[in-house]
């Protein structure tokens, strides 16, 4: 989600072709990790501008400037309190102040005194004189309270505000509120641009290559990794360490990057075992599969996993018990694979 990161040319193909077009609301779908929020900021960037062109907002004016160092009056964001403070967002003054006095934790989700807000924000008249912008990212981080606060505004909106959803999972949104929306489905860029791209922020061939298969081939998330995490060779030997039973094998992670790194370990064996190319791993770097009933058995504890995950009674406990349980699935018996035809 970084906006430090020079734009991705498929980012400004889809802004220009959007910004060519009308419409009070936007909702930008599709999975993580394609860019949502970037190309959701420059279009309210562009709109927002003193100076725009077809290519976007100038960059240069005072609504820019505004916008870069988070305070521009005619703009509302909306997202969970975890995202806004990562993004450098800033809070209401109530729940920054809450947060500060350890009253409560940053929320992750969308809450609905912050809709209530923006509703508020969205009838008032534009102190810059070029309309108003409201972005909502993730938006299926909406509960349907928040939802439904966001829908009459969505349904009548004022005359001078726009808005951008972007989400994750459109699918968890409501009907209405997609329905009220122009759609927008996020364009996945071909192999050669990412890698590209991505050398462009100094990661070497093979190790993007090796971050866009552990990502599923999303350059976003391809990109945090290379950043964020160990090498691409960590990546690499991590099934056959839990197959050891190695007992760091996840300790660089929280416990809900463990459970997504084993969900993912999980698809490609699950693939294997029916003949079908791995996703996330190469081949070469995995176990032989266990059996097809071990790993459906082992999907189903992990997707219970998942649900506790940000919020684990022990985190190394936690790490610890997920390397076990991957241990003792990859050592079940196998039985034999498909018959090919």
């Amino acid at each position: 989600m970084s906006t430090t990161a020079p734009l991705a040319p498929w980012i400004a193909a889809q802004r220009d072709l959007l910004l060519a077009q009308r419409g009070h609301a936007w909702l930008l779908n599709g999975p993580s990790g394609l860019g949502q929020y970037r190309l959701g900021l420059e279009l309210v960037r562009a709109w927002l501008c003193d100076a725009p062109t077809p290519q976007g907002a100038c960059g240069q004016c005072a609504s820019c400037h505004a916008i870069d160092v988070r305070t521009h009056a005619d703009l509302c964001v909306l997202m969970p309190e975890v995202d806004m403070l990562a993004l450098g967002w800033p809070l209401p003054q109530k729940a920054q102040a809450e947060i500060d006095d350890k009253a409560r934790k940053p929320s992750r989700e969308i809450r609905v005194e912050a809709m209530r807000d923006a509703v508020e924000f969205a009838q008032r008249t534009s102190a810059r004189g070029r309309g108003k912008a409201v972005l909502v990212y993730p938006a299926e981080q909406m509960n349907t309270i928040t939802a439904n606060a966001l829908l009459k505004t969505l349904e009548e909106p004022a005359g001078d505000v726009r808005f951008v959803l972007a989400s994750e999972a459109a699918h968890q949104l409501l009907p209405t509120i997609r329905s009220r929306c122009l759609g927008h489905t996020m364009v996945w860029p071909a192999q050669e641009q990412m890698l590209e791209w991505l050398a462009g922020q100094g990661v070497a061939p093979a190790a993007a290559e090796a971050f866009l298969r552990a990502t599923g081939g999303r350059p976003d998330d391809a990109l945090a990794l290379a950043q964020a995490g160990p090498g691409p060779e960590a990546w690499a030997q991590l099934p056959k360490a839990l197959q050891r039973g190695t007992p760091g094998a996840l300790a660089d992670g929280t416990p809900a990057q463990a459970v997504e790194a084993l969900q993912k370990l999980c698809h490609d064996l699950l693939a294997l075992r029916v003949g079908a190319q791995p996703r996330y791993f190469a081949a070469a770097d995995l176990p032989a599969p266990p059996s097809i009933g071990a790993l459906a058995r082992w999907s189903r504890a992990l997707m219970q996993e998942a649900r506790t995950a940000e919020h684990p009674f022990n985190a190394g406990l936690m790490l610890e018990a997920l390397v076990a349980q991957a241990r003792n699935v990859l050592h079940s018996p196998q039985s034999p694979p498909p018959a090919r035809p």
